[in-house]
């Protein structure tokens, strides 16, 4: 077997590594610098990567559960701007997180110069205004949120789909269901956070409170960040995934329907 290591929990750990010498195998335990292919500015670049578990495991190979907040790259100091005029920007995105009784989070993306700035957001907690809203009154929020600005696509949870119905009715927007494999979607924010592709408006300040309470499940068997403060964590995560990092043609085939 040849694998990169996950939390101690994985079957393949407990079962093979800890029993390596109960099943007569051979366990080898190898890093980057070991493979004689690859420089040291390639390996370097590598461990810039990555920060946390995702460093522990795919830097130096350790089989670490993930703790602690889940995004301990983000800084307020580096990470957090007065984004440029709506004018400077190339491309639009707004990704939705949808919720009826949890919080509701929408946030408006904007390109300039190969980067990209959360300009604004809609954030509205049910729980706390103590009202409901429905698809149309949320759809509203996602015209205000758009203004006259030519957005590209309207990323949305793909469980939502009375709300990307809602969207398409309207005729304005397309819409792309986001890609939703958790683990793989944090290690990719993480990564744009740490090679500083994205960057937050001082406005978005749900986004800027959640990144402090958004912390992994230090219970759960299996990698799995708290179902708490995760709402504008999940819609950014969504952009990340299914706009910022997606190929260029498979983008286009996703975006062409409305």
């Amino acid at each position: 077997f040849n694998c990169n290591p996950e939390g101690p929990m994985h079957w393949f750990y407990r079962e093979w590594i800890l029993k390596a010498q109960k099943k007569n195998c051979l366990y080898l335990h190898f890093t980057m610098h070991d493979n004689p292919s690859l420089t040291k500015k390639i390996i370097q670049r590598y461990e810039s990567l990555y920060s946390g578990a995702f460093y522990k495991r795919f830097v130096e190979g350790k089989w670490v559960a993930a703790q602690g907040v889940v995004y301990p790259m983000f800084n307020e100091d580096i990470h957090v701007v007065n984004p440029p005029e709506a004018g400077f920007f190339t491309r639009f995105f707004i990704s939705c997180d949808y919720g009826t009784v949890n919080p509701c989070s929408f946030g408006l993306w904007g390109e300039y110069e190969h980067k990209w700035y959360r300009i604004r957001e809609y954030y509205f907690d049910s729980r706390k205004k103590g009202e409901q809203r429905t698809d149309a009154e949320h759809y509203e929020e996602l015209e205000k949120l758009a203004g006259d600005l030519d957005i590209e696509a309207v990323i949305v949870d793909p469980s939502a789909a009375s709300f990307i119905q809602c969207i398409r009715r309207k005729g304005r927007f397309t819409v792309i269901p986001a890609k939703n494999d958790v683990v793989d979607g944090i290690r990719q924010v993480s990564d744009a956070l740490k090679q500083r592709l994205i960057y937050f408006s001082p406005e978005c300040r749900d986004t800027l409170r959640e990144f402090s309470l958004y912390k992994w499940d230090d219970k759960a068997i299996r990698d799995a960040p708290r179902k708490e403060n995760d709402h504008a964590m999940d819609d950014i995560r969504y952009f990340v995934t299914t706009a910022l990092n997606a190929p260029e043609n498979d983008f286009f085939v996703m975006s062409v329907s409305r």
